[in-house]
């Protein structure tokens, strides 16, 4: 083993102690290069529209696929997944639903201000690192990425699973100048399940490993400026913001483990309020419960069409 080959062992398990340290649960590393094989997923799964009005997906193709045009010089992207699990669930199995990763305050701020203080780190310990850190705002494949790195792999309802924790986890990026040793692949354990197939109400996962984002519910939810398709009456499951079936039915997520994150815990009201409460939120209650929230994206009146598209 060379001695730059050593430096970049030592620097990774450095990297990989320090995220640790931060909270996360795990720390992959891939060379930062070109993803050849996404680049004709991708580009299919754009020209079948399955992005629906996500215009911004099909915005910097070419920054999607090769980090070092995001950040000149970058050796390393550095994927890292953080827990948000819960087993708290909102009290009346009549109201309106919200996706688990709403419940507390907007992931992106709270993960990105960790991950700087990671970077930060990373440079008192080993002097001028170079870098940018990503949390799902910006033209970067989180997913392949994290799969690439053996953080874990991509399931068939395509998010990201692991067999120690499921997939309840916020996936982030920090793509640095830093000389690290490289982590591999792991391989597929979804087998023959179909759970998540079989459970989609919408039929979003159109084949194994295939989403038609333009059909699932959390698109409908967030995403989705006009109104929702008629169509689709009838089988949101409830469904007000996001969704998590897909999750919920995967067999792996019987191992995850309740978070200890203070920043995710639901603000007291949310999980209390009724049915009628919720399809009665006013704006004041809005900006109450979902201060700092992910929910914001949607807005109020965004919210409220949600609410009314599950009442007709």
């Amino acid at each position: 083993m060379t001695s730059q080959d050593l430096q970049a062992e030592k620097n990774s398990q450095i990297l990989k102690s320090l995220a640790q340290k931060h909270g996360f649960l795990h720390c992959g590393i891939s060379q930062a290069g070109f993803l050849e094989e996404e680049a004709p997923r991708l580009e299919r799964w754009l020209n079948m529209n399955m992005h629906g009005e996500m215009g911004y997906m099909a915005n910097h193709f070419d920054k999607r696929l090769d980090p070092t045009l995001l950040v000149p010089g970058a050796k390393a992207v550095v994927s890292l997944i953080y827990n948000y699990f819960t087993t708290s669930k909102q009290h009346d199995p009549t109201a309106p639903k919200i996706s688990t990763y709403a419940y507390g305050k907007d992931y992106h701020h709270v993960i990105k201000r960790k991950m700087k203080d990671l970077l930060d780190d990373l440079q008192d310990e080993l002097g001028q690192v170079e870098g940018r850190v990503f949390v799902d705002s910006a033209p970067v494949l989180d997913k392949a990425w994290a799969a690439k790195s053996g953080v874990g792999w991509i399931g068939k309802h395509s998010n990201l699973l692991r067999k120690q924790e499921g997939s309840f986890f916020f996936i982030s990026e920090l793509i640095i100048d830093l000389e690290l040793k490289e982590d591999g692949p792991v391989t597929d354990h979804c087998g023959s399940c179909t759970a998540c197939i079989d459970a989609c109400p919408t039929g979003a996962i159109i084949q194994p490993y295939v989403v038609d984002g333009s059909k699932c519910i959390s698109y409908f939810t967030i995403e989705l400026k006009d109104a929702i398709p008629v169509e689709y009456k009838g089988k949101m499951e409830n469904w007000m913001f996001g969704c998590d079936i897909c999750q919920e039915v995967c067999p792996w997520n019987r191992f995850a483990k309740e978070h200890n994150e203070p920043a995710f815990m639901p603000h007291e009201s949310l999980l209390e309020m009724t049915s009628q409460e919720w399809n009665e939120i006013t704006r004041d209650v809005f900006n109450e419960v979902f201060r700092g929230s992910a929910v914001k994206r949607a807005g109020y009146e965004g919210l409220k069409e949600s609410i009314r598209f599950l009442n007709d």
